[in-house]
């Protein structure tokens, strides 16, 4: 927060000689995240408030300008991939893109099981099960691709690429971004970033396997 006086603003000095501007844009940004879809629009804003844009996000909303995917809860998701406790690692499907891309979210707790032993006193989420969650993210999308689960499974075949840039610890939300590069038959090939707060934490290209269970 920045307070302005008549004249100056108190207590601080600013970063930048636009940095109103800049504050405003973010506000409006955030403020359109809300959607929880993607927008591809041009906006001009002149003295944008709060108020305002999220006026303009309910408007938004009930137009038919934005088409909201349809969002995966826990229950869809067991219903897609076979995983259970404890090696289910994907909470919620927040966007699809049916044969091109899926957007899913793990909620990292301390009683994750095995933070007991990775490592006491210290927890760091395990760089392999991090590219795990991110690989069910991208069954379920492989999934959505196949008209009958019922007798299927997703085997995965090699990962390519893995990097792991920051550790996720208790309290973080993972956010998987999954891009399908190829299919081909069974086999497909995906591409899948793993970020916390903007900030990317695993990337990964993976080979699957539709198989019959």
């Amino acid at each position: 927060m920045i307070v302005q006086s008549a004249t100056d603003v108190v207590g601080t000095e600013h970063r930048w000689t636009d940095e109103y501007v800049r504050h405003k844009a973010v506000d409006l940004i955030g403020d359109l995240a809300l959607l929880g879809g993607r927008l591809t629009a041009d906006i001009v804003a002149v003295r944008p408030s709060h108020r305002g844009n999220l006026a303009l996000a309910s408007a938004i909303r009930r137009s038919d300008g934005l088409r909201v995917p349809p969002l995966m809860g826990i229950q869809d998701i067991l219903g897609v991939i076979p995983h259970r406790y404890p090696m289910l690692l994907v909470d919620r499907i927040l966007e699809v893109e049916p044969g091109k891309r899926i957007v899913g979210l793990k909620n990292v707790t301390i009683n994750e099981p095995f933070f007991v032993g990775h490592f006491p006193g210290h927890p760091i989420m395990p760089g392999v099960l991090i590219v795990e969650a991110m690989a069910q993210a991208g069954g379920l999308l492989i999934m959505s691709e196949i008209e009958d689960i019922s007798d299927k499974v997703v085997y995965f075949m090699s990962l390519d690429g893995v990097k792991w840039r920051k550790p996720v610890v208790p309290g973080d939300q993972l956010i998987f971004d999954v891009e399908l590069l190829q299919l081909r038959g069974p086999i497909c090939k995906m591409r899948g970033t793993g970020r916390v707060d903007g900030h990317t934490v695993a990337e990964a290209t993976m080979m699957a396997r539709i198989m019959d269970r």
